[in-house]
């Protein structure tokens, strides 16, 4: 991405507008399709990378290019699912139960509630597999092995 560099050599750390013709999930190679589920992250160079599920970011942290990405100093941004824009996906709190782009089901939100989570807990349910994608995967007609 050209311009995200100033001239003092500062990142440009504000979200990103979702380019629908052009911006895919870096993970699963599907093209974005809810801004209110996407993610994206931007790295200290000022690259930015698209997921179209949060599931997707979770599963590109145990990837070696995560750490390549600057992944733990990246600022990450996540649609709030429920009033829009973009919200800083490290301080969202998020539900379990929507019906997400690739099925995990978590949306995030600005406010907790009473059933809520943090974005480390909700990395933790997310890497245990407590999420909606293998009845997702299931109603695709997509076998689900359990190895």
């Amino acid at each position: 991405m050209l311009g995200t560099l100033s001239c003092n050599n500062e990142v440009d750390y504000s979200a990103r507008d979702i380019n629908w013709d052009r911006d895919i999930c870096v993970t699963c190679l599907m093209g974005l399709a809810e801004q209110e589920y996407s993610v994206h992250a931007i790295n200290t160079e000022g690259k930015v990378i698209w997921f179209d599920d949060l599931g997707c970011l979770i599963e590109y942290m145990g990837y070696p290019e995560w750490e390549t990405f600057n992944g733990e100093e990246s600022k990450i941004w996540i649609g709030d699912c429920d009033h829009g824009g973009w919200i800083d996906a490290k301080e969202a709190h998020y539900r379990y139960g929507d019906k997400t782009p690739m099925g995990y089901g978590y949306g995030a939100m600005k406010h907790a509630n009473d059933s809520s989570f943090d974005f480390n807990t909700t990395i933790q349910r997310i890497k245990d597999g407590i999420t909606m994608r293998e009845a997702f995967l299931k109603a695709k007609g997509i076998s689900v092995s359990n190895d």
